[in-house]
């Protein structure tokens, strides 16, 4: 079958012409960012070089910092309604593909495991925010609808299958998938294909 063709219409072709525009004045690195899309924390995002966005995208920074601490690499291509929240640290790398409704968020409200955790009678938003830096390494594929949770690394060359969970870290050259993600298959260099795990 090929490298996949779109197939768009004039109404979408008018559409990305006005936001890549658009893009030049706002996100001048960017391949294509597609409107309406929100931003908080704007000065804090590295937003490398050939993004691609779909519509309905949030990318948020929440309180102060020194240095960008959301960043993308090169050719990273984001579906539609897409979320990154970042407090402490998202790092994505180059030539990653996100799906559709894939959520990526390094924060919590408060504390679940170890010690001096929360109470149910304090209110959500009364308990101290946690977080843990996560990082997706190059050509990395998320299935639609996945989630990315604190603390997470993917390593280059994994995919994360459709509507999984990430809860721990994804070694490189894996496909994982499920509810919390686990590995499926894994990449051979020995054979060129991709075996199942057992």
């Amino acid at each position: 079958m090929g490298i996949r063709k779109s197939n768009y219409s004039i109404e979408e072709i008018v559409k990305n012409v006005i936001n890549i525009l658009r893009n030049k004045f706002q996100f001048p690195t960017a391949r294509l960012i597609r409107y309406p899309i929100i931003v908080r924390g704007k000065a804090y995002i590295n937003w490398g070089r050939n993004l691609t966005t779909g519509y309905n995208c949030r990318f948020e920074v929440n309180g102060s910092h020194k240095e960008k601490i959301l960043s993308f690499g090169k050719n990273v291509n984001v579906g539609d309604n897409v979320s990154i929240r970042c407090a402490e640290k998202i790092s994505i790398g180059n030539d990653v593909l996100m799906g559709s409704k894939v959520l990526i968020i390094d924060n919590s409200h408060g504390k679940y495991s170890g010690m001096n955790q929360d109470k149910p009678n304090i209110a959500p938003n009364k308990r101290i925010i946690q977080s843990a830096p996560i990082i997706i390494k190059d050509n990395v594929w998320i299935g639609e609808g996945a989630v990315i949770q604190m603390g997470v690394t993917i390593g280059a060359g994994s995919i994360i299958a459709a509507n999984s969970v990430v809860t721990k870290n994804v070694e490189e050259g894996t496909i994982v998938g499920g509810v919390p993600a686990r590995m499926i298959k894994r990449y051979s260099k020995k054979s060129g294909a991709w075996e199942k795990v057992i």
